[in-house]
């Protein structure tokens, strides 16, 4: 049990000395990007898994944060950092009305909802030109050369987002979101006012949505309505690392972050070049178009691999931990040591 409860300092230790260990950029940037998917991922897990309220629309918090960054530096000439704040602001002014109108419908009527505020989203970012830029994007200066200060801000937000997922799951609030989710008809007769308390759920969502948005832009250094107010790069991305690493679950949109960045790395490098290497070694036309394939199927990798969670893993890896830990060491005893 002590490991159990141990583990998230280890792993916050194990974070923090990463980058002092392993000094290469490429790996710093991808650590960054997990980082930035384990806040995504936990936003919607606690719209979604918590509170039972499956949305496609995480891209609009996401895409409104890095905007409200970039906005303020383009237009106001105000460091973009500060949409660190107003970013997730933004994005809570967004949320309020949206939720306000929508929560009043159930089910999939809600998940459509957030599916065209997406799009509407998206369209507004293109055809807006004189405040947006259109599909030229927004591109400001980044502030650091080095990828470190950019990776110790990202653990700072992801630490500080699982950590309010976790205490607001533990608080009152939490078994709120809970019983909406098990059965909002049972919720309501203990009166619980069910609209109230989702419309909390997806500002608090938003609201660390759009900081992450406006951590991206300032990594980044620039953004168009194609990358941030994605439906499949984003909306569906967050909906993939919640299912991999535990709906439901407080770590398990972590575990899901650091598996989705690293199969999509795994296929957009081509096996970190094995694909090529052996089309090169073999000068076979056939296998250098295969390789070329297996660096953009990054997508069907994506599928597959839900696929087979979905199919021996249905509550994500955190959610069916014991299970791995069944099949990795089968004769372990019951009674062992966790």
């Amino acid at each position: 049990m002590s490991m159990k409860k141990n583990f998230p300092i280890i792993l916050l230790v194990v974070l923090i000395i990463f980058p002092l260990v392993f000094r290469n950029p490429y790996h710093h940037h991808l650590m960054i990007l997990v980082l930035v998917w384990a806040i995504i991922g936990s936003d919607w897990n606690l719209l979604a898994g918590f509170t039972g309220q499956v949305s496609f629309g995480e891209a609009v918090f996401f895409g409104t944060g890095a905007y409200t960054a970039g906005l303020l530096s383009l237009h106001l000439g105000v460091s973009a950092w500060w949409g660190m704040i107003f970013g997730g602001i933004a994005a809570m002014v967004i949320a309020l009305p949206f939720g306000w109108i929508c929560f009043r419908l159930r089910g999939a009527y809600f998940a459509l909802a957030t599916l065209a505020l997406n799009e509407i989203m998206r369209h507004v970012a293109t055809n807006w030109e004189t405040l947006t830029g259109g599909m030229r994007g927004i591109q400001i200066m980044q502030t650091f050369v080095s990828k470190l200060p950019y990776y110790y801000i990202a653990l700072t937000l992801a630490a500080v987002a699982v950590l309010c997922i976790q205490l607001i799951m533990k608080s009152r609030l939490g078994y709120y979101f809970l019983s909406i989710r098990e059965d909002q008809d049972a919720a309501e007769s203990l009166g619980i006012d069910t609209h109230f308390y989702k419309m909390v759920s997806l500002n608090i969502a938003a609201f660390l949505s759009g900081t992450a948005g406006a951590l991206y832009m300032n990594y980044m250094g620039v953004i168009d309505p194609e990358t941030v107010f994605s439906l499949h790069d984003i909306s569906i991305m967050a909906i993939l690392v919640g299912i991999v690493g535990g709906v439901g679950t407080v770590y398990g949109p972590v575990v899901g972050a650091f598996v989705m960045v690293g199969v999509h790395e795994l296929f957009r490098t081509g096996f970190f070049g094995f694909f090529d290497w052996v089309a090169r070694a073999t000068e076979y036309d056939v296998l250098v178009l295969v390789a070329d394939y297996v660096t953009h199927a990054h997508v069907l990798g994506f599928g597959v691999l839900v696929v087979l969670v979905i199919l021996f893993l249905p509550n994500g890896i955190v959610g069916d931990k014991e299970n791995i830990v069944r099949w990795l060491f089968p004769f372990r005893k019951k009674g062992g040591a966790d």
